[in-house]
């Protein structure tokens, strides 16, 4: 029985892509917990989401891992690492190093990490070429769990994210739907009875022409390649003025995601 839980991370962990009101964010950690919730007592279950969009490995050691730790809950979900793998130049072997610590500072001082692997990029245009150093840091995330005692979240199985309806526009974030399948995949992790199959196919979509995709990429060029390489070279992040959600209530993520249901 999990009573308390605590998520770290980036973007992902944040939940960009899958919007709540007032401009906040929902996601697959924020899905999660009240999945862990509705298991326990009113009021007998913690939450808090320390994860912020953009952030590198050592900033969520730095930033987030000291906090998880002095709150010292039953579970902990730690996913970092990705934005360190798709900057250039970057060695996987040495990010898993630095990963490898963490986790073994974390467990030392929580009930139980939950580590996450990467996606599979096969499909993603900016990042399919990076697909062989995603695929070596989830061997190494894979591993750093065996050795660790750590269940795996593991998201380069989950075949059914890879249909375009579990991305955001930005193709970069999953959408709504593609956080709910990766918060019902969490829960299958940890051996919960989930309400749905996170492995459930899509509906068939109509053929798409090539001039409709050609459209569509150049929209998505214009709209989020551009400004995403326009920060890179800035040296900016999207989370450089961005807070943490903190803790937050079951019945508060539920008010989130029936406002924009």
């Amino acid at each position: 029985m999990i009573g308390s839980y605590v998520a770290v991370g980036d973007s992902f962990t944040e939940g960009v892509g899958d919007p709540g009101p007032e401009g906040a964010f929902v996601g697959w950690a924020d899905r999660f917990a009240v999945l862990l919730a509705d298991r326990q007592p009113e009021g007998d279950f913690t939450y808090t989401n320390l994860a912020v969009r953009g952030k590198l490995l050592d900033q969520v050691i730095d930033d987030q891992l000291r906090r998880a730790k002095e709150l010292a809950p039953d579970l902990v979900s730690f996913c970092a690492g990705g934005n360190d793998i798709i900057r250039p130049g970057t060695d996987p072997d040495e990010v898993a190093e630095r990963f490898e610590r963490a986790v073994a500072d974390l467990t030392s001082a929580v009930g139980s990490v939950m580590v996450t692997t990467g996606f599979d990029t096969r499909g993603v245009p900016v990042l399919k070429h990076l697909r062989g150093k995603i695929a070596t840091y989830n061997g190494h995330v894979r591993a750093i769990a065996d050795r660790y005692g750590c269940p795996v979240l593991d998201l380069w199985s989950l075949k059914t994210i890879q249909d375009r309806r579990a991305w955001d526009g930005d193709r970069l974030h999953l959408s709504p739907e593609g956080h709910t399948r990766v918060a019902l995949r969490a829960g299958q992790v940890l051996g919960l009875d989930v309400p749905a199959d996170p492995d459930q196919p899509w509906p068939p979509l109509p053929p798409r022409g090539t001039l409709e995709v050609r459209r569509d990429d150049i929209h998505w060029a214009r709209e989020y390649l551009v400004p995403w390489i326009g920060r890179r070279l800035r040296g900016e992040s999207s989370g450089d003025h961005v807070a943490a959600k903190g803790s937050l209530s079951p019945d508060d993520i539920k008010l989130r995601i029936g406002s924009v249901a």
